[in-house]
């Protein structure tokens, strides 16, 4: 009786972690991929505009032609100054987030005060 309650309880781990196994198919770096904007925004793939992004993480001029999305915004402010620090704005200043969930405030670019942003996909942009 032992045995044969050991041997079900054996199957049953078995095929229950077989049905547990789950297939990836598709490449995360698609060379058709598009970027958020192109599919459809939040409805689709959320990630952050870096279509023109240099090696060191600097925008290269994208950032005055992005456009921030409303949403649910979940980056913490220490966050949000990285990548703007990685977009190439320095010294952040008054970052407050605001109804629309877009992360705002003022932090230079070229020695110059620019007013910036980032959405909930970590898109910046300098407003």
């Amino acid at each position: 009786m032992r045995t044969s309650i050991a041997a079900i309880l054996l199957v049953s781990t078995l095929g229950s972690s077989a049905l547990a196994q789950t297939t990836t198919t598709g490449s995360p770096a698609a060379p058709d991929a598009k970027t958020s904007q192109q599919s459809g925004g939040q409805q689709s793939v959320t990630r952050p505009n870096t279509d023109k992004m240099t090696q060191d993480g600097a925008s290269t001029g994208s950032a005055a032609n992005t456009k921030l999305e409303k949403g649910a915004n979940s980056f913490t402010e220490g966050e949000v100054r990285s990548r703007l620090d990685k977009a190439g704005f320095k010294d952040a200043k008054d970052l407050k987030k605001d109804a629309d969930g877009i992360w705002r405030g003022t932090a230079m670019r070229d020695g110059k005060p620019t007013p910036v942003g980032v959405d909930f996909k970590g898109n910046v942009a300098a407003q």
